[in-house]
């Protein structure tokens, strides 16, 4: 990111300033400059009439800047998005940010109360953009959130975790093939791996960038569970893209006399992965953790059963890293039970 001498981003992530800073409209709603709000967007109604909303966190920056947005429980059961929210709202102030900040803790409220990936209808939601506003439940949320949000922003980061009894490492997905901006702001986030992903149908991501929104989907934990080693990392990427983009400016350190500056670790770009399936069924001993390097048929675990003697190894494919793992020690056949990704040049990529 290049630098003016005021410290401002300059090239494509300056924001031209404005001689009056304009309030933000959403949902009927005005927000002034240097304020914050709490927008609620009408969904629907339960069926003992009890209305259900889309709240929105409005952060709107006295300086002018880019508008980003942060999503979290898409997939109702997927908590540890909703505390980084939380986290990142307690440390921001209106007053210093430049731009605005829509964040969004929970999208999926039914999931949310019932503690499950889907709605009711049982469609899940990343898969029903970019929706409609006569469609299923599903279709409108999305369409809802997709009209009110997302089309307002110019960045956007959903976050996520591994599906119940299965635990994520902290990873940023995204396509920095096609994508130069989101490979820059995956970067700037920080996490030990970035994963080649493309988009897929129906996905928040892909609706998006038909927007010309570009989104990172963060990867980090493990459904209906909170991991502090998920959130602290979500929270510090998210702070890390703000910083890239000009949102925020680095703090002087204490003697005044120069900014700090975050170390850069030097990630792991994979554009492949797989599941390694069980074997055979039983009980899994596993030998290895996520974010462990392994190697080309190393024993990452064993599957063993109460009434035989014999121990069926589970062996690595490829050189890479768990990125993955399966949190239940009983198995069947063909269940998942390590995601390793690896780079096909077995190299990192450096930033240019």
């Amino acid at each position: 990111m290049m630098q003016s001498n005021e410290g401002r981003p300059t090239g494509r992530w300056a924001w031209e300033a404005t001689t009056l800073r304009q309030a933000f409209e959403i949902g009927g709603v005005s927000i002034a400059p240097g304020t914050r709000h709490l927008v609620d967007l009408p969904v629907s109604r339960l069926s003992n009439h009890t209305p259900v909303t889309l709240p929105v966190h409005v952060l709107h920056g006295a300086e002018p800047g880019p508008t980003m947005f942060l999503t979290a429980a898409i997939h109702g059961d997927e908590l540890n998005g909703v505390e980084i929210i939380r986290r990142v709202l307690r440390t921001l102030a209106p007053g210093n940010i430049c731009g605005t900040l829509l964040c969004v803790p929970v999208v999926n409220a039914f999931g949310f109360i019932g503690r499950s990936r889907y709605l009711p209808d049982r469609r899940d939601l990343n898969r029903s953009f970019p929706g409609s506003a006569d469609g299923s439940l599903a279709a409108r949320l999305a369409h809802l959130l997709l009209k009110e949000v997302v089309s307002r922003c110019q960045f956007g980061i959903d976050l996520h975790t591994a599906a119940t009894h299965r635990v994520n490492l902290p990873q940023i997905r995204c396509d920095y093939i096609k994508r130069p901006t989101a490979r820059d702001l995956s970067l700037a986030f920080g996490t030990q791996v970035i994963l080649h992903a493309p988009e897929r149908a129906g996905s928040l991501r892909r609706a998006a960038r038909e927007l010309g929104v570009d989104v990172l989907v963060y990867e980090g934990g493990e459904g209906l569970r909170f991991d502090e080693f998920a959130i602290k990392a979500g929270v510090d990427g998210i702070a890390g893209v703000m910083l890239k983009i000009g949102m925020l400016e680095l703090p002087d350190d204490e003697s005044g006399a120069a900014p700090v500056r975050i170390p850069y670790r030097e990630p792991l770009f994979a554009n492949a992965s797989k599941w390694v399936r069980a074997p055979e069924a039983g009980v899994l001993r596993s030998t290895k953790r996520i974010g462990g390097a392994v190697s080309e048929g190393e024993i990452i675990g064993q599957v063993a059963n109460p009434y035989e003697e014999k121990d069926v190894e589970v062996r690595s494919p490829r050189r890479g890293i768990i990125v993955g793992r399966t949190t239940l020690p009983i198995v069947n056949m063909g269940d998942a039970l390590f995601h390793i990704a690896w780079s096909e040049e077995i190299a990192t990529v450096r930033a240019k």
